[in-house]
């Protein structure tokens, strides 16, 4: 069954197309790859879609550095790139000064790295707090490392639409608090933390703060620096697009290098490399957080992204994520609201990320459906299906597609 054009499907159909043409960032989507039978890609804060740029820059990879300079390249390049781009990435995107940012390893790794470096740093603490809702990844590595070194988990149980406010995490942090771990944007509500507002009340206690930045980085103005962040992981395959598998990255405030003790010794993180020593002694700055070999060839997607996003500025890319977020939700209460769909994410702009989550029994099976027919959004348990609203790949149109194919299907 198809839903007939009623006055709101006009409607909604006639804002979208507005909103498309007086989109100063619209000419950002010939950019990306054509997806062959796709009408909507709504999983861009999950995988985003690859440049057209990236086919070049992997072929003049190829050909001119790994095939021609072969490893001469180490030298003349690629032992430089994690913190080269990493560099780039915290002046782009993070408000971050130079020597912070890494590139290297997976999120998880990374993750372990810092917090099981962060409680050690705080010997006389036995708390780390975390949101009981956080990314799975996030909570494991947590408990992992507090049974390892004996320590006790304090779970924060915040609002499940509005996600972590100060007060909450106000509530559960105290002098015994070694590490806060929680996520800028919550992964299934897509609510958006208060970030220099959290970081300054754990920082008043003595405690180190993590934030996770996966759904927000690319897509969320933020001042690592200036709030007083400490320590920040992410992934680069989201709103970064730096393809499956991309290496994560990590950002360690300047003054915490020589405090924090890197628990994953490997040889690409010592003072001399080739010294091949007989003890470990950490290379001075953000590079003693460097472990193994760095994935170069991974990074290379990242820094056409990177392009991207210098040129439009986080600034205008989170302008028209509040656009297509706000839209994407009046087509929801035009459409959906009255079908038993529940909006699981804050209706507050300044309080939600680039996806919104939508909620119903049936959405399990209905996301297959849509997959099928080339609509692509993304599911999370128990029952929400996630709009995931990429500003540069994304058009209003494209998100209207989306919900409507919800609705229709809803109707079947």
């Amino acid at each position: 069954m198809t839903i007939p054009l009623s006055p709101a499907v006009h409607t909604l159909t006639a804002a979208a197309q507005e909103l498309d043409r007086i989109d100063d960032l619209a000419h950002f989507g010939a950019r990306f790859h054509p997806a062959e039978g796709v009408i909507a890609y709504l999983d861009g804060n999950s995988l985003g879609r690859p440049l057209r740029a990236t086919d070049d820059h992997l072929r003049d990879f190829i050909r001119s550095e790994w095939g021609t300079r072969l490893i001469r390249s180490w030298d003349e390049k690629w032992m430089d790139l994690p913190v080269t781009i990493g560099d780039r990435l915290g002046r782009i995107a993070l408000g971050a000064a130079p020597g912070q940012t890494v590139v290297a390893d997976s999120t998880t790794v990374l993750l372990y790295k810092l917090i099981r470096a962060a409680v050690e740093a705080r010997p006389r603490r036995d708390e780390i707090v975390i949101e009981a809702g956080n990314f799975p990844t996030d909570r494991f590595i947590v408990e992992g490392i507090a049974r390892e070194s004996g320590r006790t988990v304090r779970w924060v149980e915040p609002d499940p639409v509005r996600g972590v406010s100060t007060e909450d995490v106000s509530a559960a942090v105290s002098p015994r608090t070694a590490l806060v771990v929680l996520s800028h944007v919550d992964y299934r509500s897509g609510a958006l933390a208060d970030m220099a507002a959290i970081t300054a009340v754990v920082k008043a206690t003595g405690a180190i703060m993590l934030w996770d930045l996966c759904h927000s980085v690319g897509v969320v103005p933020m001042e690592l620096d200036a709030w007083g962040v400490d320590i920040a992981v992410s992934c680069t395959y989201k709103y970064l697009n730096g393809g499956p598998g991309a290496p994560a990255f990590a950002y360690v405030r300047a003054e915490h290098h020589d405090a924090l003790r890197q628990p994953i010794q490997g040889w690409m993180g010592a003072a001399d490399v080739f010294g091949m020593g007989s003890a470990y002694e950490p290379a001075a700055g953000i590079r003693r957080f460097i472990s193994g070999t760095p994935p170069i060839l991974a990074m290379l997607p990242l820094t056409g992204m990177l392009d991207l996003i210098e040129e439009a500025s986080v600034e205008r890319i989170r302008a028209k994520s509040v656009s297509l977020t706000n839209f994407a939700i009046d087509a929801y209460d035009a459409l959906l609201a009255d079908k038993d769909v529940r909006l699981a994410s804050p209706r507050d702009p300044h309080g939600r990320g680039s996806h919104i989550t939508l909620g119903h029994a049936s959405f399990g099976p209905l996301t297959q459906q849509l997959w099928s027919t080339g609509v692509i959004p993304d599911f999370r348990f128990p029952d929400g299906i996630r709009i995931g609203l990429s500003p540069l790949s994304t058009s209003h149109q494209e998100a209207l597609a989306g919900v409507r194919a919800i609705a229709e299907r809803m109707e079947d």
